[in-house]
Protein backbone atom coordinates (compact mmCIF):
# COMPACT_ATOMS: atom_id res chain seq x y z
CA UNK A 1 0.00 0.00 0.00
CA UNK A 2 1.45 2.95 -1.52
CA UNK A 3 1.82 6.09 0.91
CA UNK A 4 -0.90 8.08 -0.50
CA UNK A 5 -3.54 4.60 -0.50
CA UNK A 6 -2.76 4.96 3.45
CA UNK A 7 -3.60 8.46 3.81
CA UNK A 8 -7.02 8.15 1.91
CA UNK A 9 -7.83 4.80 3.96
CA UNK A 10 -7.13 7.08 6.97
CA UNK A 11 -9.36 10.40 5.74
CA UNK A 12 -11.93 8.04 4.66
CA UNK A 13 -12.04 6.10 8.63
CA UNK A 14 -11.75 9.29 10.19
CA UNK A 15 -15.09 10.60 8.03
CA UNK A 16 -16.94 7.34 8.68
CA UNK A 17 -16.00 7.28 12.34
CA UNK A 18 -17.32 10.99 12.56
CA UNK A 19 -20.47 10.18 10.35
CA UNK A 20 -20.96 7.46 12.81
CA UNK A 21 -21.05 9.74 16.04
CA UNK A 22 -23.18 12.86 14.31
CA UNK A 23 -25.48 9.92 13.80
CA UNK A 24 -25.46 8.69 17.26
CA UNK A 25 -26.14 12.34 18.79
CA UNK A 26 -28.84 13.02 16.55
CA UNK A 27 -30.51 9.32 17.33
CA UNK A 28 -30.54 10.09 20.93
CA UNK A 29 -31.54 13.58 20.48
CA UNK A 30 -34.45 13.18 18.74
CA UNK A 31 -36.38 12.37 21.39
CA UNK A 32 -35.55 15.49 23.52
CA UNK A 33 -36.15 17.91 20.65
CA UNK A 34 -39.35 19.15 21.01
CA UNK A 35 -40.87 22.26 18.31
CA UNK A 36 -43.15 24.72 19.12
CA UNK A 37 -46.38 25.06 17.24
CA UNK A 38 -49.21 27.44 17.35
CA UNK A 39 -53.12 25.81 16.42
CA UNK A 40 -52.69 27.16 12.88
CA UNK A 41 -49.32 25.32 12.28
CA UNK A 42 -50.90 22.30 13.64
CA UNK A 43 -54.48 22.56 11.79
CA UNK A 44 -51.88 23.57 8.26
CA UNK A 45 -49.40 20.76 8.95
CA UNK A 46 -51.33 17.79 10.09
CA UNK A 47 -48.19 16.17 12.03
CA UNK A 48 -48.33 12.47 12.63
CA UNK A 49 -50.41 11.23 15.70
CA UNK A 50 -47.89 10.25 18.37
CA UNK A 51 -45.73 13.48 17.79
CA UNK A 52 -44.45 15.27 20.93
CA UNK A 53 -44.42 18.49 20.70
CA UNK A 54 -45.21 21.90 22.27
CA UNK A 55 -48.37 24.22 21.58
CA UNK A 56 -49.07 27.92 22.77
CA UNK A 57 -51.67 29.89 22.74
CA UNK A 58 -54.76 31.62 24.42
CA UNK A 59 -56.96 29.14 26.92
CA UNK A 60 -60.14 29.45 24.86
CA UNK A 61 -63.08 31.07 27.01
CA UNK A 62 -65.71 28.64 27.82
CA UNK A 63 -63.46 25.95 27.26
CA UNK A 64 -61.98 24.84 30.40
CA UNK A 65 -63.45 21.71 32.06
CA UNK A 66 -62.02 20.20 35.37
CA UNK A 67 -62.98 16.86 36.33
CA UNK A 68 -62.02 14.19 38.83
CA UNK A 69 -58.72 13.95 39.77
CA UNK A 70 -57.04 17.49 38.61
CA UNK A 71 -57.83 16.56 34.84
CA UNK A 72 -58.75 19.50 32.88
CA UNK A 73 -59.47 19.90 29.67
CA UNK A 74 -59.59 23.24 27.76
CA UNK A 75 -58.83 24.53 23.98
CA UNK A 76 -55.58 26.45 23.06
CA UNK A 77 -56.45 29.22 20.13
CA UNK A 78 -54.60 31.51 18.24
CA UNK A 79 -57.99 33.54 17.10
CA UNK A 80 -57.89 31.16 13.97
CA UNK A 81 -57.87 27.27 15.10
CA UNK A 82 -58.46 25.77 18.20
CA UNK A 83 -56.79 22.70 19.56
CA UNK A 84 -57.66 20.42 22.58
CA UNK A 85 -55.31 19.74 25.24
CA UNK A 86 -56.14 16.87 28.05
CA UNK A 87 -53.95 17.30 31.32
CA UNK A 88 -53.69 15.97 34.46
CA UNK A 89 -51.96 17.33 37.78
CA UNK A 90 -51.62 21.03 39.12
CA UNK A 91 -52.16 23.77 36.92
CA UNK A 92 -50.06 27.07 38.06
CA UNK A 93 -52.16 29.27 39.65
CA UNK A 94 -52.26 31.98 37.13
CA UNK A 95 -53.70 29.37 34.47
CA UNK A 96 -57.13 31.21 33.24
CA UNK A 97 -59.49 31.31 30.17
CA UNK A 98 -58.05 34.10 28.28
CA UNK A 99 -54.67 33.62 29.39
CA UNK A 100 -51.71 32.87 27.71
CA UNK A 101 -50.35 29.43 28.06
CA UNK A 102 -47.78 26.62 26.47
CA UNK A 103 -48.69 22.90 26.75
CA UNK A 104 -46.32 20.07 25.89
CA UNK A 105 -47.28 16.64 25.32
CA UNK A 106 -48.45 13.96 23.02
CA UNK A 107 -50.47 14.47 19.80
CA UNK A 108 -53.28 12.21 20.24
CA UNK A 109 -55.08 10.46 16.25
CA UNK A 110 -58.15 12.60 17.47
CA UNK A 111 -56.20 15.56 17.08
CA UNK A 112 -56.11 16.45 20.93
CA UNK A 113 -52.64 17.25 22.82
CA UNK A 114 -52.31 15.04 26.06
CA UNK A 115 -50.15 17.13 27.87
CA UNK A 116 -47.52 16.54 30.66
CA UNK A 117 -46.39 20.21 31.31
CA UNK A 118 -48.41 23.31 31.66
CA UNK A 119 -47.17 26.54 31.79
CA UNK A 120 -49.29 29.81 32.31
CA UNK A 121 -48.09 33.23 31.62
CA UNK A 122 -46.96 34.72 35.53
CA UNK A 123 -47.29 38.43 35.15
CA UNK A 124 -49.55 40.92 33.66
CA UNK A 125 -46.71 41.65 30.73
CA UNK A 126 -45.12 38.28 30.32
CA UNK A 127 -46.43 36.35 27.33
CA UNK A 128 -43.89 33.39 26.09
CA UNK A 129 -42.51 34.59 22.71
CA UNK A 130 -43.51 31.97 21.18
CA UNK A 131 -46.94 32.69 22.02
CA UNK A 132 -46.15 36.21 21.30
CA UNK A 133 -45.01 35.19 17.35
CA UNK A 134 -47.91 33.35 16.72
CA UNK A 135 -50.75 35.56 17.90
CA UNK A 136 -49.11 38.27 15.55
CA UNK A 137 -49.00 36.05 12.70
CA UNK A 138 -52.39 35.16 12.98
CA UNK A 139 -53.31 39.39 13.50
CA UNK A 140 -54.51 38.46 17.12
CA UNK A 141 -52.46 40.46 19.02
CA UNK A 142 -53.07 44.22 20.19
CA UNK A 143 -49.74 45.94 21.01
CA UNK A 144 -49.89 47.40 24.30
CA UNK A 145 -52.42 45.19 25.81
CA UNK A 146 -51.31 41.72 24.84
CA UNK A 147 -54.22 40.08 24.26
CA UNK A 148 -56.73 39.43 21.47
CA UNK A 149 -59.28 41.82 20.67
CA UNK A 150 -62.37 41.46 22.64
CA UNK A 151 -64.82 40.55 19.85
CA UNK A 152 -62.35 37.33 19.20
CA UNK A 153 -62.12 35.93 22.66
CA UNK A 154 -65.89 34.89 22.77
Amino acid sequence: MTRKQRRLVLIGGSVGVLALALALVLFSLSDSIVFFNSPTDIAEKHPSPGTRMRIGGLVKPGSLERGSDLRIRFAVTDGNHDVTVRYQGIVPDLFREGQGVVAEGKLEPDGTIVADTVLAKHDERYMPREVVDALKKSGRWNEGEGHMPASTTQ
